[in-house]
């Protein structure tokens, strides 16, 4: 638990105005009788060493979010055994005057993909579509599924390699998204495709009728290709279930205690 209360708590990313995340923690911070703010900063990529000075000293809190959350990492002081494994921070906090981070979105997904498909993760053939730090939190997660096996592929073969040698006996570099899709029973969206547009990540005559699919960006009534798998049978859902629970467990690291899951929901329908 947090020995003092954060200043204020803010949302970190190049493009964050239109995020729900302030929507629900705001919502958060109401129904437990906390009195502050959530707001969400755009910060260019060569201002986040400014901003972090900032973080520490004015004692901030709060979220991370593309494209920042390797760098943050890399300025944490103090780094949760989970943060350490993906290689990106999506929580933050001050404590003792240090920085420390975490990475929520690997519990946060894992709440997504068991609610979407209860608890028949074990054994999953999961194809991962991008190789940033979601890509990363998705991985750690499978790594915890018994005899699940990943395939990572993005427009960079380089990256996919990096990120699929973290995870040795896991996960494995491809090249070719349809022929890992056509023996997958998962699939995941680790890439902003569709997040501001109808763009899909895949074809969906790439995506087998069998394949679960969960896609990490979130839209209010869901992402375009969420919408056409479900209507074509995939069992098949957005973002959002994995972006509240995520900022729910970042509620509990800032202050200690559990949110009002429900409160959160209700924001954003």
């Amino acid at each position: 638990m947090i020995r003092e209360f954060p200043s204020r708590l803010v949302l970190l990313g190049s493009d964050v105005t239109n995020s729900l995340s302030p929507i629900f923690q705001r919502a958060a911070l109401e129904a437990a009788g906390i009195s502050m703010s959530y707001d969400a900063l755009n910060v260019a990529l060569g201002a986040l060493d400014r901003v972090t000075e900032e973080i520490r000293r004015d004692r901030i809190a709060g979220n991370v979010t593309r494209p920042h959350k390797v760098a943050f990492h890399d300025a944490c002081d103090v780094l949760t055994p989970i943060a350490r494994k993906v290689g990106a921070v999506n929580t933050f906090w001050i404590e003792q005057g240090l920085l420390h981070g975490d990475n929520t979105d690997v519990e946060g997904f894992a709440y997504a993909a068991q609610d979407l498909i209860g608890d028949n993760v074990s054994g999953a053939e999961v194809l991962v579509l991008g190789a940033g730090g979601a890509a990363a939190a998705v991985l750690t997660a499978v790594e915890h599924w018994s005899g699940s096996k990943a395939t990572v592929v993005s427009r960079s073969i380089a990256k996919s390699r990096a990120l699929a040698a973290k995870f040795p006996g896991v996960a494995a570099a491809g090249t070719d998204a349809s022929e890992a899709a056509a023996r997958a029973s998962m699939i995941v969206n680790a890439t902003p495709a569709g997040q501001h547009d109808d763009q899909f990540p895949l074809a969906l005559d790439a995506v087998p009728r069998s394949a679960a699919v969960i896609d990490l960006v979130y839209r209010r009534g869901e992402t375009a290709w969420v919408r056409s798998l479900r209507a074509r049978g995939n069992v098949a859902r957005d973002g959002m279930a994995m972006l509240l629970e995520q900022g729910a467990l970042s509620f509990t690291r800032w202050f200690g205690k559990e949110p009002d899951r429900e409160a959160m929901r209700r924001s954003v329908l």
